[in-house]
């Protein structure tokens, strides 16, 4: 008779993707580490290569988020719905954020991650082609 190994394996749930879109949304860079596991890679949504800009590495990680709050530092994802399926999940929002030129994108957006031993793995993220809002100017 084989003798059976039990692991623990932990699950990832909606919950824990909300949460990690609410660490977006304060910009809180240790919280969202936090969800990343430690061999961890992120595809940006804009960038030269075929998957927009990767970050692999938890140092290299954590420099790409922060790279969207010093592009955009009012960026905030709104409206997520988010759902899992075993090892991999998905967040569905509408970013918003408006760069120092004061050039303003909103257009909906998808993450898609993949899931190790309860921690994110890969996000990679994926954005609308929206031209920028115009932003109406009241004068005085």
């Amino acid at each position: 008779m084989n003798a059976q190994v039990q692991t623990t394996k932990q699950e990832v749930s909606e919950e824990f993707l909300m949460a990690f879109g609410q660490a977006w949304n304060r910009h809180d860079i240790d919280a969202l580490m936090d969800f990343m596991a430690e061999d961890c890679t992120f595809h940006a949504a804009a960038g030269p290569e075929l998957q927009g800009k990767t970050f692999t590495g938890r140092e290299a990680v954590r420099a790409g988020f922060q790279l969207a709050w010093q592009t955009f530092p009012d960026a905030a994802w709104l409206d997520a719905s988010h759902f899992v399926s075993g090892n991999r999940g998905v967040s569905e929002s509408t970013f918003s954020g408006t760069k120092s030129d004061g050039t303003r994108i909103e257009a909906r957006m998808v993450d898609v991650f993949t899931f190790h031993n309860g921690k994110i793995a890969v996000k990679n993220a994926f954005r609308k082609d929206r031209p920028p809002v115009v932003v109406a100017h009241v004068s005085a």
